[in-house]
């Protein structure tokens, strides 16, 4: 397995070659490879389905860190979408962008990128891994809807892409590894049975719970659940091919993978079903409502897919069998359905120059192929039969009925609603683009079989898979077996089917599709007049980050005023505001610490005190620079009576290298430092925090010192194994071996920093070539610069 997400890399490297050799050679190189991964997996399916076909790879083994992969019925499912329909997806990529495209060779190599990355995430069989997929996914997307950059509109959707989803990301980070310390293990099977047994911090709720929060907060930005769901909308502003892929297929689908993954786990917990459960159905009706309103084709089915990702999440958050069935279909479904829609749309769009329904008129009779295409499509979207997404809704039905209760019935009838919605912006999406309108038909240019065939495959393998319901059900099956059956014996007996007989799902189904037809007819009015003006998701991240941005802006303006004690100001303010209450609450000194070690040590360290004093106290720069030196050269001092001479020449050879460079740059400097009257009047603050801070420099130093209890356990071993270091223990073996390197690099920078102040220093000074002079004091030092023009 880490071969095949490895090949997607390699693959995408040479494409942006082979693309300027032939660009739908590139494309069809990417759709060989993800058909090819298909293949391998339906090749794994009969173990994937029982124990699953495992892979690892240990990159850091004394941390019990690896890469590991596993082949299940969850990541089977997914690979249908991102590699069977990611392989259609990419032919009709192949036709889509023209040849001047200059976004071709560079979205092809994304493409396949963004598969070999999903592909990760969905096989990753512990936390770490999966989150390293998940944010080299987010950054790809982020790539591929930004595209060149060129235009404002898609650097705009990118950002906000990547901003909600990587801050999702962080927040699940942390939720990760809280998990991962409190369960021992960032395994997902051992995760899975430790939460399963009642022994996954027993004695933790609280912070159990906190991490559960921190998990759903990544999963509800990655599949763009409320309030989190605008990005995905302004998202398509991407070509059509990389919306089909990215926002119908696989990318947005990554949140409802991580639920159901840990479902199994943490569903029968509240603080994990409710905020899914709750928040998916608000999104499916949200999503549904709002696509009633759009006139962008693209936009309304974007809506579409944020009420159907909320449908998704309600499934795979219940926690019960027959609602894992019913989630496994509808996400073969929606990817089945969407994709092709979408590839509908961007035909429509290059044959006739808009999406806008407002402005087409009559393409079902002049493109009868793309209407009956659309329809099959829109059937299983809605719901109807014998479509693959009839079969997913009547078991989403089923699983809440049976389950009963007040919760089972309130999800129920929640979903119906939102089924209803479905059923009304199918309508209107089949309506806008096809039906006749009463204006100018539209015309049009022929759509080349590029564009309509991958679509046509796509829409007719939901209508097979609907028949073949049998075959999704042992798959489904094999996800849904450790999840327990809510309500009676029927529940633990149900299979998915297209008919199961009359009952409330089926009467459920007839609602659904008479309501939102009739809501398509004559609600228009009705969807227009109820707009909730005081809520707006898109206004509050746009005040979030505004108000960030006028945070930033007033923070550095108040910070970098260009004032070196400032800076420094700042950083001891901060050092102290921070670490300083945690040393004075959990710190404690060493019993056995004494004042000094040798007597040496008491001259030496008096020298250090008083000079830092008076260079407190200089008036010139020369004498400061002395000071320095002094302060420097006596803790060289401090490390030859400690037994350190190595340190002690790195230190002297500083300091001496130190004072050359200031020497050098003094020479272009007044003498006496420039300091105004009300200078005087600020030295209390600082001389208040250069003092706490040094204090606690020091005692930071003294607690760690006496914070080791044992001795280092590596010494031995590497004292007797490495005999050739003629050290004593590891540390000086590491300061003698790399400290020469350390010194090295140090003074190149000191070099560079030398050679830059006088570079600075001489600009300034007039180039007489030019026909000026410069006024200098009698000393030979410019005390001020003057330009006197000729």
């Amino acid at each position: 397995m880490l071969a095949v997400v490895a090949a997607h890399i390699v693959l995408a490297l040479c494409l942006p070659a082979l693309a300027r050799y032939n660009r739908r050679l590139a494309f069809a190189a990417g759709a060989a490879l993800l058909a090819a991964t298909l293949v391998w997996a339906m090749m794994q399916a009969p173990a994937a389905l029982g124990t699953g076909v495992t892979d690892e790879l240990a990159w850091a083994p004394e941390l019990s860190l690896s890469l590991s992969l596993r082949l299940d019925a969850l990541a089977l499912a997914m690979i249908v979408l991102v590699s069977g329909v990611g392989a259609l997806i990419l032919i009709y990529a192949a036709w889509y962008f023209g040849p001047r495209s200059t976004d071709a060779a560079r979205s092809a190599a994304l493409l396949v990128t963004f598969a070999g990355m999903m592909l990760g995430l969905v096989l990753a069989d512990d936390l770490l891994t999966l989150y390293v997929f998940w944010e080299l996914t987010s950054l790809t997307s982020f790539l591929l809807v930004g595209q060149g950059g060129q235009y404002r509109e898609n650097r705009r959707a990118a950002v906000q892409a990547l901003l909600v989803t990587v801050f999702g990301g962080l927040a699940m980070l942390l939720g990760i590894v809280l998990l991962g310390q409190l369960a021992g293990t960032y395994s997902i099977p051992e995760i899975t049975a430790a939460a399963n047994a009642g022994t996954l911090a027993a004695d933790q709720p609280v912070a159990l719970g906190f991490a559960l929060v921190l998990i759903l907060l990544g999963a509800l930005t990655k599949s763009a659940q409320l309030p989190f769901h605008p990005w995905l909308p302004y998202a398509m502003a991407a070509p059509t091919p990389i919306s089909a892929y990215l926002h119908a297929a696989s990318m947005v689908k990554a949140g409802v993978v991580l639920v159901a993954r840990l479902g199994p786990a943490f569903s029968p917990f509240a603080v994990w079903w409710v905020p899914v459960v709750v928040l998916g159905l608000a999104t499916m009706l949200l999503g549904g409502w709002r696509a009633l309103r759009q006139t962008d084709l693209k936009r309304l089915l974007a809506f579409g897919t944020v009420s159907q990702l909320g449908f998704l999440m309600v499934l795979f958050g219940a926690g019960s069998r027959v609602a894992a069935l019913a989630g496994i279909a509808m996400l073969l479904a929606h990817g089945l359905f969407k994709a092709p829609l979408f590839m509908v749309v961007g035909a429509i769009d290059k044959a006739c120059g808009t999406r806008d329904l407002r402005e087409l008129c009559g393409l079902g009779r002049r493109k009868r192929g793309l209407a009956v295409l659309a329809a099959i499509a829109g059937m299983s979207m809605a719901g109807l039969p014998p479509m693959l997404g009839f079969v997913g809704k009547e078991a989403a039905y089923e699983a809440f009925v049976l389950e009963g209760g007040v919760r089972g019935w309130i999800v129920a009838i929640g979903l119906l609603a939102g089924s209803l919605l479905t059923v009304a912006y199918t309508a209107r999406f089949l309506w806008g683009a096809f039906a006749t309108k009463g204006l100018q038909p539209t015309g049009g240019d022929p759509v080349p079989l590029g564009l309509s065939g991958p679509a046509w495959l796509c829409a007719l393998t939901g209508l097979a898979a609907g028949f073949a319901a049998p075959a999704v059900q042992e798959l489904a099956a094999a996800y849904a077996r450790p999840l327990p059956s809510l309500g009676d014996a029927y529940a633990a007996q149900y299979e998915l089917g297209l008919w199961h007989g009359f009952g409330i799902a089926l009467l459920f189904s007839a609602i659904a599709v008479a309501g939102g037809l009739l809501l398509h007819q004559y609600g228009a009015a009705l969807t227009e007049r109820v707009v909730l003006h005081g809520l707006s998701a898109q206004r509050g991240y746009e005040s979030v980050v505004t108000g960030m941005e006028r945070a930033a802006i007033t923070v550095t303006g108040r910070l970098q005023i260009g004032s070196l004690p400032v800076y420094l100001g700042f950083i001891l303010v901060t050092l102290i505001a921070l670490p300083a209450p945690a040393l004075l609450m959990g710190g404690a000194l060493p019993q056995d610490q004494s004042v000094y070690h040798s007597i040496m040590q008491v001259p030496v360290g008096l020298m250090v005190i008083v000079a830092a004093i008076a260079l407190c106290r200089a008036r010139r720069r020369f004498t400061a620079v002395l000071l320095v030196g002094a302060v420097g050269y006596g803790i060289g001092g401090l490390f030859v009576i400690d037994g350190a001479p190595d340190l002690a020449l790195a230190q002297f050879l500083v300091e001496t290298l130190t004072l050359v460079a200031f020497v050098f740059v003094l020479r272009r400097l007044p003498a006496h430092f420039d300091e105004p009257d009300t200078e005087r009047r600020v030295r209390l603050p600082k001389a208040a925090v250069a003092s706490v801070g040094g204090v606690l420099v020091a005692g930071m130093a003294v607690i760690f010192s006496g914070a080791r209890v044992q001795p280092p356990a590596t010494t031995a071993d590497f004292v007797a194994s490495a005999p050739d270091a003629g050290a004593t223990n590891l540390i000086s073996a590491i300061l003698v071996d790399f400290r020469a390197l350390d010194t090295i690099g140090e003074i190149t920078i000191l070099l560079i920093c030398a050679a830059g102040t006088a570079s600075l220093v001489l600009a300034t000074r007039y180039d007489k070539r030019k026909g000026g002079q410069v006024v200098t004091s009698g000393s030979g030092s410019p005390k001020h610069e003057q330009e006197v023009m000729g």
